[in-house]
Formats: C-alpha cells, structure tokens, sequence
C-alpha cells in the first residue's frame, strides 16, 4: 500500500453514518443527510465549489470587479440505482462590473481545463451552467 496518507478516512459510526477525516476537517457523512451531508449532496457541493473556485479565481486575475458570486446547483438523478445525477444544472449569481464574455470564457475554462472534479465525474451527464450578471 502508498506511503501517501488518505485524502479520505471514512469510520462507520452507526447506521448509515460515517466520520469523515479529511486533510484538515471533519464532517459526518450520513446517507439519510440528516446528521451531516449525504454523499450525492458532497458530490454536487464539490462540483459547484469547484467551479465557483475557479471562476473567482480566473475572473478576479483578469482584474474585472467582482464584488459577489452565489452558486446554486440542481440536479437530477436516475430512479433505479446507483441513482446517478443524469442531469445537473448550475447557475452562478454575479454581481461587479464584470463583461458577459469574460464570465462565459472562465465558465469554458473550468469546464474543460480547471474543474478536476467536473473532469472526474460522467461526462454524458447534461451539465448546464448559466448565470446573471448584476452590476
């Protein structure tokens, strides 16, 4: 086995629950999402931070004035098992003096050079992502 420590150490707690170490943090992982976050909702949280990173990131080293960026994502999962997400839709709420243009090139960026957690997921999955810009 690696010498490199777990990016991951999962203990059971019980129930569906998990402890979950991370590098610096823990959480409870719980399948029902009630004593902590449920796997699918990590997943979609991990997306969306990862795409929210990068278009701060790659927005505010152009130098624009950005002064807010909300993220909300939706998704929609497959009935049958594993229950996949099938489709996920990620909207960005924008505020600064930042050109339309600006946000759809950092949007195409993370999308197919940036985001390793978009780029480790199903990539017949029908991701959308649109945003608002408000001055």
């Amino acid at each position: 086995m690696s010498s490199t420590p777990p990016l991951v150490e999962l203990v059971w707690n019980g129930e569906l629950e998990f402890a979950a170490r991370l590098s610096k943090h823990t959480l409870v992982l719980d399948s029902n999402g009630v004593a902590g976050p449920s796997p699918v909702e990590m997943l979609g949280a991990a997306l969306a931070g990862c795409m929210a990173i990068d278009l701060v990131h790659i927005l505010t080293r152009g130098r624009h004035d950005l002064r807010s960026l909300r993220a909300m994502l939706r998704a929609d999962r497959a009935t049958e098992s594993p229950k996949r997400f099938t489709a996920v839709t990620l909207h960005f709420a924008i505020e600064g003096s930042v050109p339309r243009d600006a946000v759809d090139r950092a949007v195409e960026l993370s999308r197919t050079k940036y985001c390793s957690v978009w780029q480790s997921m199903r990539q017949d999955i029908d991701l959308q992502v649109t945003f608002d810009l408000e001055p």
